[in-house]
């Protein structure tokens, strides 16, 4: 076989291989603090904050679960979500909580933003701010 035809076979194979989705089975820990006017949104036991992702996406996908490929669940009284087990890649990350500041009945609110996971961030655990409205 001549030496050219091992190149065109090798390169494309090394970046095919070198290419990683995203998605769970990794390293990475994500922990997300949703924020209404910069205060935090504490889980509550009825409505406990919800972080969705949509994997390999920089765009926001929508608002209803099914735009997304999984959730997490905060544990009640954290102003956190935590999510481990992440891959390098792209995610759109988009939360849902309530704000008990606005009542008794508080009031909902969401956002999101994409992330990108570096090569670099794989075993870390990264902080991401997500800025939510009404």
């Amino acid at each position: 076989m001549p030496y050219t035809l091992y190149l065109y076979i090798l390169i494309p194979l090394c970046f095919l291989l070198s290419c990683k989705k995203a998605g769970t089975g990794g390293d990475a820990t994500l922990v997300v603090y949703p924020k209404h006017h910069s205060n935090p949104i504490i889980n509550h036991i009825g409505y406990p904050e919800t972080v969705f992702l949509k994997y390999n996406v920089d765009e926001f996908p929508g608002t209803k679960p099914s735009d997304y490929d999984a959730f997490f669940v905060g544990t009640p009284r954290e102003e956190f979500v935590k999510i481990e087990g992440l891959k390098t890649g792209k995610y759109f990350v988009y939360a849902v909580g309530l704000d008990s500041a606005w009542g008794a009945s508080g009031a909902r609110v969401i956002g999101g933003v994409p992330l990108k996971i570096k090569r670099s961030q794989s075993k870390d655990e990264i902080i991401l701010n997500i800025p939510l409205s009404e």
